[in-house]
Parts: structure tokens; sequence; C-alpha cells
């Protein structure tokens, strides 16, 4: 696979998300900068903030995207979803995948600075990759139940090509 290509399921998670022109995106887990290049490309007068607790993600995201950099349509910053300050304080859209947090341990404290920031209408899109079937029962249940408790309504998609599950929370 070369460097810059973008796998399927990628592709479909940000395709599912119906990225709009002027949304505000918040993708936690930027890792290589795949899911940040599509989402950018989307975007006009809209703003896409990146996060990775790993130094290595943020510079792959930024050394793939800089022109998106740049031109101020894209902000990367090595941090931690719970220790978040989102310059843009309302966000549409909220996108992760494959980012553990939402089910391994409890993260009421992070759902609830993301019900904050969401605008009314936006939704979180928690995407996982679905190699591994026997966890995806509690995937879903641990993740829809983190969004739930945080006050999101909660629905669930199940694609099979590409393998992936999506909890979604819409505020």
């Amino acid at each position: 696979m070369a460097a810059n290509t973008i796998p399927a399921r990628i592709r479909w998670a940000v395709e599912f998300m119906d990225v709009q022109p002027a949304d505000h995106v918040l993708e936690i887990g930027c890792g290589p900068g795949a899911a940040a290049e599509l989402i950018c490309a989307k975007l006009e007068t809209g703003k896409l903030f990146a996060i990775d607790r790993s130094e290595s993600g943020v510079d792959r995201t930024k050394r793939r995207n800089a022109a998106h950099v740049e031109s101020g349509r894209l902000t990367v910053r090595q941090i931690d979803l719970a220790t978040l300050r989102v310059p843009v304080k309302r966000l549409t859209k909220v996108f992760s995948f494959n980012v553990n947090l939402f089910w391994v341990r409890d993260c009421a404290d992070e759902v609830a600075l993301l019900h904050e920031r969401v605008l009314p209408g936006g939704a979180v899109y928690l995407f996982y990759e679905t190699t591994a079937p026997q966890d995806v029962p509690r995937v879903v249940e641990r993740a829809s139940a983190a969004l739930a408790g945080g006050g999101f309504r909660v629905s669930v998609i199940d694609q099979k090509q590409p393998a992936v599950v999506g909890i979604i929370g819409r505020r």
C-alpha cells in the first residue's frame, strides 16, 4: 500500500459522515492523517481540529496535510481528549476510527466535554474496524452506553464491506 493510499474503511466512514463545506469537525486519534485528508477536501469555510496522543501521529498528519495546515483549514495537536480545549467552541461533527477510549474505560468526562461542544443537530461518529467479530457486541454496547449516558441519542450501523461498525451519537 502506498504511503498516501486511503483505506476503503476510512473512505466509507468519512463518506457516511457526510461532511459539509461549513462543518467544524474534531477528529480524535488522527494517526497517519488519511481521514483528515478526506475531511479537509470537503471543507470550504469549515475547519478540522485533529488530535492524537502520539507525536508520530501528529507529525504524520501534519506532513500528509501540509497544504490544509497552511491554509488554516486544519489544526493538529498532540493532546489527549480528556485535557482538550478545542479552539472551535461549537462542533458540528466529531470523528474517530478505532479509538478504544469509548469502550475500554469510563469516559464520562470526555463524553460530557463532547456533549458541551457539539451543536444541537451535530453528531459524534465512532467507527471501529470489525476484524475481531467476537469483540463487536462489547464495543457497541460500551460505546453506545457511554454516548447515551452523556446525553446523546445513539444509533448503530454495521457495514459488511468494508467491515466497519459505527456508533453514532446525535445531539
